[in-house]
Order: C-alpha cells, then structure tokens, then sequence
C-alpha cells in the first residue's frame, strides 16, 4: 500500500499572509490525520516565507503518523532536522531564491557531500531520502550514498499526462525498476494530483509513499479537505 503523506506549506502561506494563527498549522495536521492520510510532510525554507522553523518544532505535539521534512541540507535546515528528528527527511536541492523544488539531485557530481549529510542523520536514526530525476544513473548514484530512499520528482510527468501523453511514464517506471534493484525505497511527489496519481501509482512497482500538497490543498477549496483526503486514499489502493 501507498503512503498518502500531505504537504502542509500552503496552510503555513494561507496563515502568513493575514498574520496571526488562521488557519491553526497544528490543528490542520491533526485532522488531516484523522482524515485518514498516513504523514505530514513539510519544506521549511530559509526565510520562513510558508513553513517556519518553529512550526517544524511544534508539529511533533500532533504528528503521530510520518513526519517527513523537506529540505536543502544547509546547516541551519541540518540543525533544525537533527533537533526535531522526524520520521525522514528529504533532501532536496533547492536555492534559496526558488519558488519551488524544480530539480533533482545529481547524486555523481554530489555523492561525497550526500554520502557525509546522509551518515549524519542516520547515525540519529532519521531516514533518508533524496530528491532525484527519473534517470537510471541518478537513481545508482543515489544507492552509493547510502540513503534509505529516492523522491521521484514527478513534474515532468505530470506536465505530459496533462497534455495526454501517457508515455510520459516510462522514465518513471524505468527509474523505478533500478531503484528496486538497488534495494532503494520508492518516494515519489510534485505536481501529482487527483487526475494523474492513480496511473502514476498503477505504473510504479513498489512505491511506499507520495507527497502532495499544492494540488491537494487546491482542489479542497472546492471538494473539502477530508472528502479529498479521502479521495487520494482511493487512487493510491
């Protein structure tokens, strides 16, 4: 079964933007949980402009499912995960400038600094996980620095399947198949959403868990958290 883990950054930008404590960070994490997802995923950045340091403090008060963090392991995020130690951390390699995660990891050209970030968190018994491409040699290079886990980075097929391009997926499957026969962990998150998750899900052997958060929080706007919380659970059985 696929772990629905629900990224809880826009509450944090829906909050910021008024002031004050609406909609409650916390509280939404414990329905959302109740409403049958499985994790609480965050991406605290360096200037708090959604997710805040402290929230990634408080939220253990109400995660009792996953907690996963996301984030560029400089040392301020490194010190903030080791403090907190969740369930996992995601490591990602976005600039501090980006408006979102928009690449993979190139786990060649980075091993000796994954395989030294990596050792850190599981000497504290945190899994890893790092954000990749769906590219066969990524994905191997990713096997020697010791992580637990890959994160596919999905917006590319999710751009084709919304064009109807359903080939889109073969990158994804490939990438999972070395992933398996490297004994890595399947991840897989952005851009999913209602319409394109179930055939992600149906096409990838052994995928433990998707993150979604923009498309899931959007298209409760319309429907209701719990109803698409639901919804999610649906397409990933």
């Amino acid at each position: 079964m696929t772990k629905l883990s629900v990224n809880i950054n826009k509450i944090a930008t829906l909050r910021n933007s008024r002031g004050g404590n609406v909609p409650n960070l916390l509280k939404t994490a414990k329905d959302i949980q109740e409403f049958g997802a499985e994790g609480i995923t965050i991406h605290p950045r360096p200037d708090e402009r959604h997710i805040r340091y402290q929230d990634a403090r408080e939220l253990p008060e109400v995660v009792y499912t996953e907690y996963n963090i996301e984030g560029n392991p400089i040392k301020s995020f490194m010190d903030l995960v080791l403090e907190v130690k969740p369930t996992q951390v995601t490591l990602v390699p976005d600039a501090v400038d980006a408006i979102t995660s928009n690449a993979g990891w190139d786990t060649l050209k980075h091993k000796d600094f994954l395989v030294d970030v990596i050792a850190e968190f599981k000497a504290n018994k945190i899994r890893t996980s790092i954000f990749v491409d769906p590219v066969a040699k990524m994905v191997e290079g990713a096997a020697k620095t010791g992580t637990d886990r890959i994160e596919l980075y999905t917006e590319a097929y999710a751009s084709e399947f919304e064009k109807g391009n359903k080939d889109g997926i073969k990158p994804y499957t490939e990438a999972a198949l070395v992933a398996n026969e490297v004994g890595l962990g399947i991840n897989a998150g952005h851009d999913l959403n209602l319409e394109n998750t179930a055939y992600f899900k149906q096409n990838i052997p052994n995928l433990l868990e998707v993150s979604i958060g923009h498309a899931l929080i959007a298209e409760s706007l319309y429907l209701g958290l719990e109803n698409v919380v639901q919804m999610y659970l649906q397409k990933l059985k």
